[in-house]
């Protein structure tokens, strides 16, 4: 790819449901898709499930940082194409439990909606599972909106509640 035709972008990992098998696996298959080049990735980090009314096992979740041709909607359907294969199927209840879930968190410096999703992901400026594994592959990435790198951001909210594993 040169640099003109390609794109970077950092996707968040989560998983809580048989998370040891399914992180490895998101990671190889992002690895090996034709349309991706997995250029880092962070350690994975546990923390409680954020949101939802019922108890939740543990979350795992991790950063991945790739270059692609794609555009940040083809690389949101790459991305629920493999949440698809791991066996995630979506529910009208966003805080369910999950073996899968991949999210743009950045993409270049695009500001924007894909699919009602946006982009910059606003849990990467409030959430330490987010920041953190995003900020250990990728400090000096400016966040388009807020102007700061991800390790400011990252060092601003803390790590409470987060256990490297």
């Amino acid at each position: 790819m040169t640099e003109r035709e390609s794109h970077r972008a950092l996707i968040l990992l989560g998983s809580n449901m048989d998370r040891k098998r399914n992180i490895p696996l998101a990671l190889e298959k992002l690895a090996n898709h034709s349309s991706l080049r997995l250029d880092a990735t962070s350690s994975i980090y546990e923390s409680a499930a954020v949101g939802g009314s019922g108890a939740q096992p543990l979350f795992s979740n991790g950063a991945a940082l790739v270059e692609t041709k794609l555009d940040p909607a083809a690389l949101r359907q790459t991305l629920r194409s493999i949440e698809a294969a791991l066996g995630r199927v979506r529910s009208a209840d966003k805080y369910a439990p999950r073996p899968i879930d991949l999210d743009i968190v950045l993409f270049d410096n695009f500001v924007g909606e894909v699919e009602g999703s946006p982009i910059p992901d606003p849990d990467l400026l409030r959430f330490a599972h987010v920041a953190a594994p995003c900020a250990e592959i990728a400090p000096e990435w400016m966040h388009p909106t807020s102007a700061e790198t991800l390790q400011i951001i990252s060092a601003r909210i803390g790590s409470a509640g987060l256990c490297r594993t």
